[in-house]
């Protein structure tokens, strides 16, 4: 299951009742996590970065007119159910599908591959090269045939 995942969005959810709260670093931390977890274009991600506090002259005239703040910040309400929503599926789900596939990747990669090859392709892999795809075919093609041919077949029938 993803307990890992879980344990990184209870924590974000616990940051968010912190006296120092701070909603930009936190929304820095929190869509590193959930692309990690659930892809760069997720829609999560699209409503963490959307956080924002309205310090409008309306917002404000609002807020003075009530007399006092509300009880709770609406921001890290909304947050707090955000994540909230995000580990109930990771609990009841467990981890989306391409997740899964990438971890089988690397690790027939890793049976294969030395340390140096591997942490060379998963840097180029993750990184903005426009010439990624060459270079780890460069990396690949330095390889054995019959080393090559393996990780084929144990990709074809993983």
């Amino acid at each position: 299951m993803a307990e890992k995942e879980i344990a990184l969005l209870k924590e974000q959810i616990a940051r968010l009742d912190e006296k120092d709260f701070d909603l930009e670093a936190w929304k820095n931390h929190t869509i590193l996590f959930l692309e990690r977890i659930f892809g760069k274009e997720s829609s999560r991600i699209k409503m963490i970065k959307e956080l924002h506090y309205d310090y409008s002259s309306w917002s404000l005239r609002d807020t003075a007119a009530a007399g006092k703040t509300k009880d709770k910040d609406p921001v890290r309400m909304q947050a707090d159910e955000i994540l909230r929503a995000s580990v109930a599926e990771l609990e009841s789900l467990g981890l989306p599908e391409n997740k899964k596939e990438q971890e089988k990747i690397r690790e027939l990669l890793q049976d294969e591959l030395t340390g140096k090859q591997l942490k060379e392709i998963e840097t180029l892999a993750h990184s903005e090269n426009a010439e990624k795809i060459a270079k780890i075919a460069d990396i690949l093609a330095k390889l054995e045939k019959e080393n090559l041919a393996f990780i084929i077949a144990k990709l074809l029938t993983s």
